[in-house]
């Protein structure tokens, strides 16, 4: 597991969900769309988060789409990070070694940047066929506040993302579960169930974001982002549109609910090989 901090001060934590529709294997007009988002957010925000593949779309083609860490689209969430002043993250398609990976990168402000290698690959579109799968969990902060990192089809898989405890400490070992996605319309119903349910057996906020739109294969997306509290309420969605929202995530709702009902500490104890 690796671990990115950036800040310590315990406050609530401001997220935007961006759900929006992707042009088609077109970096140029995903990025310039984007960057049109983010610039209209105007109150403050601490993290950005965009769906999966956001500047191609969930495309089996990374021999063509693929880029390197220092390509175009990690130096354009380097810009709109310190443009912002806040955290972005999404996914997008990795080229290293010879090797290609659905990757979420977590862009800090000041340049530097975490990244996650997506878990599970999802072999009903032959993604396994073309991506290698990753085989570390990134848990990363801001104010105070841990991120467990999650793309898409991790979704269905609880015990990648079970709550453990900080070694050594009687705490939670995160805050926030966050799963960016291309989640098809046709199985919204278990994206609507498995985020609360994520919420209420890890005992933490969960933030989905999802595409809309069509995709290049005739798939249609309805979205459904999404922000469900620690007691399984979504309290923010949107379904069937394009939009750009700001939540609060609060802090002492969290610490009272884990303090009241401590069910995280009667979990089973595992490792994951």
């Amino acid at each position: 597991m690796t671990q990115l901090n950036e800040m310590t001060e315990m406050s609530d934590l401001l997220v935007t969900l961006v759900q929006t529709d992707l042009y088609w294997e077109d970096k140029r007009s995903n990025l310039e769309m984007l960057e049109r988002k983010i610039a209209s957010i105007s109150e403050k925000t601490h993290l950005i988060v965009l769906p999966e593949m956001f500047s191609t779309g969930f495309s089996m083609n990374p021999s063509v789409l693929a880029e390197y860490m220092d390509g175009q689209t990690v130096d354009w969430m380097r810009r709109m990070a310190m443009r912002k002043k806040c955290i972005l993250t999404g996914s997008v398609i990795i080229e290293e070694a010879g090797l290609y990976y659905n990757r979420l990168i977590w862009m800090l402000p000041n340049g530097q940047f975490g990244f996650y290698d997506k878990r599970h690959c999802f072999s009903l579109a032959g993604e396994h066929l073309h991506y290698t799968r990753g085989s570390k969990r990134l848990i990363a902060s801001v104010n105070g506040w841990r991120l467990n990192l999650n793309i898409c089809y991790d979704l269905r898989f609880p015990v990648w993302t079970r709550q453990g405890q900080d070694p050594g400490e009687s705490n939670p070992e995160y805050d926030v579960l966050v799963y960016v996605a291309n989640w098809p319309d046709r199985r919204v119903a278990a994206w609507n169930a498995l985020l609360p349910a994520r919420a209420i057996e890890n005992q933490c906020y969960v933030i989905g974001v999802n595409r809309v739109g069509r995709d290049g294969h005739g798939i249609e997306h309805s979205g459904s982002s999404q922000v469900v509290d620690p007691l399984g309420e979504v309290r923010y969605q949107i379904r069937d549109a394009e939009g750009v929202e700001t939540v609060k995530l609060e802090r002492s709702f969290l610490e009272d609910i884990r303090t009241r009902m401590p069910f995280w500490k009667d979990a089973d104890s595992f490792e994951i090989g």
